[in-house]
């Protein structure tokens, strides 16, 4: 993979790095990535991975641009409106780097297909929004051995880990199933900060390459949560659970499966006012699940601390015979709390919708909840 001379010019900045330089320039080129989902999350990753000379990029995306897409996909524009997003995306990227090549998987990700596209690609970056696509783009990295860089968004937050064959655990080490259909809303319902999925994206993008050039330590084991009204990055270390359905002792998921939602665990959540009526009952725990900085700066009376990143050591302080109800910042920490606890066979839980935004709006405006 000889770089060319104009390939020489466009990456001289690349090349004046130590830890880069020609070699590493040259593994870039022979490089290929797979983006999934050129949305929010995939249009500043592919950006990026185009204009360091990542040398083949796959798009995969069935949808075509919208209006209200303009908001944060970047790679587009109003005149794009109606095309299928892998082809104006193409052009774009053909534009910023006419030196690379660019395929395009203008379909919907399905177990029937999953194998054949993976297997052109060396690494997968996982942008989408649908559950059942993030566990299906999951699985198939597991079985057929693939890198993979998956981010997550919703509202004002974010998350981002990867997954590297036999050196760490996977999303279904820390999620072990989807939630239902409706327990986490996409960003059409929820809504969601244009500028959000580009700093994911873009963390994303480095990922990628920090794998490619075999460079610096990837987040593997490593949920990389990102706050962008306190903005405040934090991390929760996570370990493969040998108990795993795909990359466990003994897997039951052997080969790539379509994942239905519907099958999986509904999370019950309760509004503030319902909240309010059990801890006047007293027939209720709660668990806040932010972080101790957080946690002492202002909490519900009552309310205990166990941060998520150590609910699943700490199950045993979960009653088994009343109610648990998980609490923290907007509601994103206590869905993820429901589904580890659901996952270590806890029947009583529940998830404050909205957390304390919502309790601060709706039951008790004197409660500013801090960051987090």
């Amino acid at each position: 993979m000889n770089l060319s001379h104009s390939e020489l010019a466009r990456y001289h900045r690349h090349l004046a790095l130590e830890d880069i330089g020609r070699e590493g320039q040259e593994k870039l080129k022979a490089a290929r990535v797979l983006l999934i989902g050129m949305g929010g999350l995939g249009c500043p990753a592919a950006l990026y991975l185009c204009a360091a000379g990542v040398g083949t990029l796959g798009l995969l995306d069935h949808d075509r641009i919208d209006l209200s897409n303009l908001q944060r996909q970047v790679l587009y524009a109003t005149q794009d409106i109606g095309r299928p997003k892998v082809e104006a995306a193409r052009e774009r990227l053909a534009a910023l780097n006419p030196e690379i090549r660019i395929v395009t998987h203008a379909v919907e990700l399905r177990a029937a297909n999953v194998q054949s596209i993976f297997e052109q690609y060396d690494i997968v970056l996982d942008g989408t929004d649908r559950f059942a696509t993030r566990y299906l783009t999951n699985d198939a990295c597991v079985i057929l051995r693939k890198a993979l860089v998956s981010a997550a968004i919703h509202r004002f937050q974010g998350q981002l880990f990867t997954y590297v064959p036999q050196r760490g655990p996977c999303y279904r080490c820390l999620f072990a199933e989807p939630p239902g259909a409706d327990a986490v809303p996409n960003c059409a319902q929820a809504g969601v900060l244009g500028i959000l999925p580009g700093v994911l994206g873009t963390l994303q993008a480095t990922e990628a390459i920090k794998l490619i050039l075999n460079r610096g330590e990837p987040l593997i084991g490593r949920l990389l949560t990102y706050d962008a009204l306190s903005m405040q990055f934090s991390e929760f270390a996570f370990t493969r659970d040998s108990a795993c359905a795909v990359c466990g002792d003994r897997a039951t998921i052997v080969e790539p499966l379509d994942v239905s939602a519907h099958l999986s665990v509904e999370i019950p959540k309760i509004s503030p006012h319902e909240l309010q009526d059990l801890l006047r009952a007293s027939t209720v725990t709660l668990v806040d699940v932010r972080e101790p900085d957080e946690f002492a700066d202002k909490h519900l009376p009552g309310s205990i601390n166990i941060p998520l990143s150590s609910l699943a050591s700490r199950a045993a302080e979960l009653p088994k015979d009343r109610l648990t109800v998980f609490v923290c910042r907007s509601g994103a920490r206590s869905l993820a709390a429901c589904e580890i606890a659901s996952r270590i066979g806890n029947p009583f839980i529940a998830s404050l919708a909205g957390g304390l935004l919502t309790w601060t709006a709706e039951v008790d405006a004197s409660f500013n909840s801090p960051p987090g």
